[in-house]
């Protein structure tokens, strides 16, 4: 059944015909009377999917209403005819070798009642598929179909081309504007309101400003609101980024508990605040309940679509509005020109189709990167931008622009390949505003039959094409890339995710429930259910829906009950996925034994134990616990022979025969502390795993843990040599004896792609230099030395260096040899004052530097302990982060403000970003004129060079 996918416009029909052919091989050989009505099956939904497919490529404006009301009744035939067979395909699978006479002879009575249950059904849907043929032979449907546009394929291309900062056009004077508001002398709370439709770029201009004003505040925070907020999470987002201790004890406090709480942790700072995305004045006013008034020269930016909100937003205080406008025509030209061309230059016979592609854009930016994006995958002759010109309506310039954006967006959705609209359309699923995991969407993806593949680990590589794709076409967007170019964290954009929302509803793809309005929802089958609002104990899902024995996929946002009893959760007999946060869930999970085609399970959540049934899940690939509270696994994990990522908490001791998942490739959560010696050297049979996460607190003076370490060298030795490329090993095994173990028993080139320590070394082991496939390390080191084995990396990406030692005036100094492809650099200075200098040429390609510092260095150091910052020559960001343990808070002002001339002085004119922890440690007084802090000798040291 490999290259079975299921579409968004024919629904599982790829699926159905494999699963039908896999029932005419000689493996169900007790089908002989029926396998011509199966062969019949298969030819006639063979030919309906054909026309299916050519309805997927069409706009729906082509297509006339009763092809739609055709298409859409095949394609929940087509559900209806897998469900079936699943269930069939279910009760023949089962069974048990062990089992004795009398237990046999009652399940063959069952499977028999069982089968014909399902004959009565299968003979039904032969009639359902005898009516539809007639029904298109009759409304001569093929007859009818426009000839579908011709798309250009698009080869996968890894990593896709991302847009950076520097393409920005047109934001400069409004960024200024709303600077110089923000910067005013006033010292009573100011609010500044951006508003403006869907697509202008708001929350872009907020970000901005958010990130270049150089006023000093002693706190900072940005949330986003979404048209359906969680008041409560908003706060408590807010309590995060200005007090973690306070909102680690937050968790079940009320809103009367939390919003004194952090009134009272603002009211004697300066802070400065986006609310983005606010739909309502009641939203506003309850978040401005726990926003204090201070006279401290505060600031708040908010972006609505609303004008009224606006007002809201500005009325009690100190307020400016600002319309964010459409694009001008030069600026319009500028970031269309830049998306599809990388320069600010048309090609003169692509002129005139570009003025007026533009003119129908309207200036609004969202509007103009989609069409950029269509048109940069596209080849660059008159003949295919006259297409795309003509294909955007005349209609288009009487629009509002929400309707010039819907044209837009239906265009480039149009265009897509069908399994990239597909794919796009499942991202519905995730709440506004939400940022998404490209990990674990690819899995969601894979489990749902969304991507066509010969292998597992083929879909994930094509999974991560098409996220490319979509990112290229200006789908997706980007929010987070790492050092090697991989996207870390994805957004969609709330106008994207209101288009696709309702494209998923009319089709039937994805239904999105909300407690307030569960009456709005009238299907008979839901097919995907989003569960996006918290739902508390006796609601109830809409009455239409209570039969969720269709229901392929489930997903719960909120820590609250699910609106539905346990013994109608346990119907969902062809659920694929399961990814739910439940508060007490444990009533719930004792029926995952039932959901046989389960591929994807995710809890979150206070759940203490699996239930033994879930050795029947037999087609699971992920399960995914690390955020439960489950103290062990059930012996029967290890049937799970699909089971390919395996996500514990730590603490959670791994089943002695973990060596027969042979599928797994991705574990984490091993405590090797409560590991059983067999259950470790099981580990080293693991010949697929690639991605591997381990703790243990180890002791060489702890003789009894020997038999462990013995283990834990064998079978990581063996992983090593094999396939893995990512180890991630925290206390014990961060040792040069370990690590020289590890290498020589694994060659001269190891595979390893990222290494990551969370323990000390007291140099940096000879032994990394064999590390020639590294391109992520992290290590902690406690004196200077063997940096020149760092350097020598050929590959190396990212590095994060941790220093603790107990010497004095020490300096690491950053040569122009070695690091050539060193595009990230995290170094966190401990205690002592420990030297850093970047000569001239040194890390040529290094675009992102962080510095852990602290805030009380002595005037004495010679020279300042960072030199040399203008010596890099790619540098775009700076993020420092102090440490104001034992400092005065006059000081790290002083630092702050001396951090921002810092990065004006240097050529590229980085962006900045400071942080602060430790605060409450900070003194009230100034105690040593001497002391001071590290980027006021930035400062000098770089003009001294």
């Amino acid at each position: 059944m490999a290259g079975a996918a299921v579409s968004a416009s024919s629904g599982a029909m790829n699926s159905v015909i494999a699963k039908l052919a896999s029932l005419l091989t000689d493996e169900y050989t007790h089908l002989k009377g029926v396998k011509s009505g199966i062969r019949w099956l298969r030819d006639e939904l063979g030919s309906m999917n054909a026309v299916l497919q050519r309805l997927g490529d069409m706009d729906d404006d082509q297509i006339d209403v009763q092809t739609k009301e055709w298409r859409n009744k095949v394609r929940e035939l087509s559900y209806d005819i897998e469900d079936c067979i699943d269930r069939f395909l279910q009760n023949h699978s089962s069974g048990d070798a062990n089992a004795n006479l009398l237990q046999k002879g009652v399940r063959k009575m069952k499977k028999l009642w069982e089968n014909h249950q399902i004959g009565d059904e299968i003979k039904q849907l032969k009639e359902r598929v005898i009516e539809e043929k007639e029904r298109h032979e009759r409304y001569k449907i093929a007859d009818r179909l426009m000839v579908a546009p011709q798309h250009v394929r698009l080869d996968p291309r890894v990593p896709a081309l991302y847009e950076q900062a520097k393409n920005l056009v047109g934001i400069d004077k409004p960024r200024e504007q709303i600077i110089g508001w923000i910067k005013s002398e006033e010292k009573q709370l100011k609010v500044v309101s951006i508003f403006g439709t869907g697509g202008l770029g708001k929350t872009t201009l907020a970000m901005e400003v958010y990130h270049k004003i150089d006023e000093s505040f002693d706190c900072r925070a940005m949330v986003s609101v979404s048209r359906t907020p969680d008041i409560k999470k908003l706060l408590r987002d807010i309590l995060f980024q200005i007090n973690e201790r306070e909102y680690e004890k937050s968790n079940d406090w009320e809103m009367e508990q939390l919003i004194p709480k952090l009134r009272k942790n603002l009211e004697d700072k300066r802070y400065f605040f986006i609310i983005d995305d606010i739909w309502s004045t009641d939203a506003w006013k309850q978040l401005k309940s726990a926003l204090p008034a201070n006279d401290n020269k505060s600031r708040i930016i908010t972006t609505t679509r609303i004008r009224d909100v606006a007002k809201s937003c500005c009325c009690d205080f100190v307020g400016h509005m600002y319309e964010a406008m459409p694009q001008s025509e030069e600026n319009s030209c500028k970031l269309f020109f830049r998306r599809v061309f990388s320069s600010e230059d048309c090609p003169k016979h692509l002129t005139e189709a570009a003025s007026v592609i533009l003119k129908k854009c309207g200036g609004l930016p969202l509007a103009i990167i989609s069409i950029a994006g269509l048109l940069s995958n596209k080849n660059p002759t008159v003949e295919v931008w006259t297409k795309i010109k003509n294909s955007i309506s005349s209609m288009v310039e009487k629009d509002s622009p929400v309707d010039k954006m819907k044209r837009i967006l239906f265009l480039s959705y149009f265009d897509l390949p069908q399994y990239l609209k597909t794919c796009l359309l499942y991202l519905s699923v995730f709440p506004e505003d939400s940022n998404i995991d490209p990990r674990r969407l690819i899995r969601l993806w894979v489990a749902e039959g969304l991507i066509l593949g010969q292998s597992r680990a083929c879909t994930e590589q094509s999974g991560e094409s098409y996220l490319h794709e979509l990112i290229n076409r200006s789908m997706i967007q980007p929010s987070k890339i790492g050092a090697d170019g991989r996207v870390k964290i994805c957004r969609i954009h709330d106008v994207i995710l209101d288009f696709i929302v309702s494209q998923a509803e009319e089709e039937n793809f994805v239904t999105i429930l909300n407690n307030s309005d569960p009456s709005d929802y009238t299907s008979n089958k839901f097919r995907r259910l989003s569960l996006q609002s918290g739902f508390s104990e006796g609601s109830k899902m809409p009455k239409a829906s209570k039969d969720l024995s269709h229901l392929r996929s489930l997903h719960m946002f909120k820590h609250e009950s699910l609106p539905v009893v346990p013994s109608e959760f346990a119907k969902c007999q062809v659920l694929r996925v399961l990814a739910i946060k439940l508060r007490l869930g444990d009533n719930y999970i004792k029926h995952v034994g039932h959901f046989c085609e389960l591929k994807y399970l995710r809890i979150k959540g206070g759940i203490h134990k699996l239930p033994e049934e879930i050795g029947k899940l037999q087609h699971l690939q992920t399960l995914d616990l690390a955020y439960t509270r489950i103290e062990k696994l059930p012996a029967s994990i290890v049937q799970l022979q699909k089971l390919v990522h395996l996500l514990i908490p730590f603490g959670v001791p791994l089943p002695d025969e973990i060596g027969n998942l042979q599928a797994l490739e991705v574990l984490s959560g091993i405590d090797l502390d409560r590991a059983s010696v067999k259950s470790i050297y099981g580990l080293g049979e693991l010949s697929k795993l690639r991605d591997v996460r381990i703790w243990w607190s180890d002791s060489n003076e702890d003789n009894s843990k020997e038999g462990h370490r013995t283990a834990c060298i064998s079978s990581l030795s063996k992983l090593v040599k094999c396939s893995l490329q990512s180890l991630r090993l925290a206390r014990g095994l961060s040792n040069p004896d370990v690590i020289a173990s590890l290498m020589i028993s694994c060659g001269f080139i190891p595979p390893l792609r990222r290494l990551v320590f969370y323990d000390e070394f007291p140099t940096i082991p000879s032994q990394f230099a064999s590390l020639v496939n590294l391109t992520r390390l992290r290590v902690e080191v406690g004196g200077v030395g063997g940096l020149e084995i760092l350097a020598s990396l050929p590959i190396l990406q990212s590095l994060t260096l941790d220093t603790n030692s107990d010497v004095s005036n020490l300096r690491w100094v950053i040569s122009g040899q070695g690091f050539q492809n060193l595009r990230k650099f995290n170094f966190e200075i401990r205690d002592s004052v420990v030297g850093l200098m970047f000569e001239p040429g040194a890390m040529p390609k290094l675009q992102r530097l962080k510095l852990w510092l602290y805030a009380r260095w002595q005037l004495d150091v010679h020279g300042g302990p960072v030199l040399g910052l203008h010596h890099l020559s790619a540098l775009k960001s700076i993020a420092l982060v102090f440490n104001c343990n034992g400092a005065v808070a006059a000081e790290v002002e002083s630092s702050e403000d001396d951090a921002r001339a810092a990065a004006v002085s240097h050529p590229n004119c980085p962006t900045l970003d400071i942080q602060r922890y430790n605060e409450r440690r900070m003194k009230t007084s100034q105690t040593n004129s001497k002391r001071r802090l590290i980027t006021k000798q930035i400062i000098d040291s770089a003009c001294k060079l």
